[in-house]
């Protein structure tokens, strides 16, 4: 008696796992996933999800916004009523926009903080390393997406508390000439960014949000208020030059407006915070590379 055996079944020809890429030698296996170097493009991108994407940028832009032209408008109200031709003769009706900047800056200043330091509180600057390891590239991204999106907001807003201010103060005050245009819009806009900057860079530096805010709300208000109370005559000199580099008077600068009769004039303000901002962004760079994450 004979038995009948079932044919084995044939195994399937063998899927090669490596394959050559074509006209080069054989190196291994090529991943189907195409392989894309990363630039500092895509950290951008990443960054500009980030500063979009949480709830402290609406609240700190908000603010901002409402400091500024509710400032702005509520002083142009009562100037343009209470004023005559007489008072503001000499006077740029742009003049007026000082005020709402000098508080606004504050939020421009609590976001750029925020930009840095929050990832550190949080942890969440261990993922951003992770995914780019270049630290130079984390901070340059965070640097441009920052700068632009304050340069934006500040410049939209004070252009259109400007215009209003200038409609409202047309019968009171003179008209500003194309300079004054400049300084008082795009001008004062790129010193507030820039301070905006600077902040981002200290809060590298101290990687604390309350830290680095305490610091750079002291170094706005604190030489302006340490020079009103030097009533010695031999501090007159470094009363002066409180006074004179102090950042209020410095941002009074783009309206005409100087605090002292010395000091930073025209452009001068623009290129301080621009030194200073590139100083502490050195700083910042050095410690990242030698400072674990």
């Amino acid at each position: 008696m004979s038995t009948h055996q079932p044919p084995m079944p044939q195994a399937a020809p063998a899927v090669p796992d490596r394959q050559p890429v074509p006209g080069a030698p054989y190196s291994g296996y090529t991943s189907p996933i195409p392989v894309v170097r990363t630039h500092l493009g895509h950290a951008i991108a990443s960054e500009w999800t980030k500063i979009r994407s949480v709830r402290s940028t609406i609240w700190t832009i908000g603010v901002f916004v409402l400091l500024v032209v509710g400032i702005g408008l509520l002083a142009g109200a009562v100037v343009s009523s209470s004023a005559s031709t007489d008072d503001l003769s000499g006077e740029s009706a742009l003049s007026l926009g000082f005020f709402g900047l000098l508080l606004g800056s504050m939020c421009i200043i609590t976001l750029g903080v925020l930009t840095t330091a929050s990832e550190y509180g949080t942890g969440m600057i261990r993922t951003t390393m992770v995914a780019c390891p270049s630290r130079a590239r984390v901070l340059a991204a965070k640097a441009i997406v920052f700068f632009g999106v304050a340069f934006v907001i500040t410049l939209a807003t004070s252009a259109f508390v400007a215009m209003t201010q200038v409609s409202m103060l047309s019968d009171v005050a003179r008209t500003p000439t194309g300079a004054e245009w400049l300084k008082g819009t795009v001008g004062v806009s790129l010193y507030i960014a820039l301070l905006g900057l600077l902040s981002l860079v200290i809060g590298s530096i101290i990687r604390h949000s309350a830290g680095a805010i305490t610091i750079m709300i002291g170094a706005v208000l604190a030489p302006l208020v340490i020079a009103l109370f030097m009533f010695s005559q031999s501090l007159e000199k470094v009363r002066t030059a409180l006074f004179e580099y102090s950042i209020p008077n410095q941002l009074s600068v783009f309206y005409s407006n100087s605090l002292s009769d010395s000091g930073p004039s025209g452009w001068d303000p623009l290129w301080i915070i621009l030194l200073t901002t590139a100083v502490a962004s050195g700083a910042a760079y050095l410690l990242l590379e030698k400072r674990d994450v």
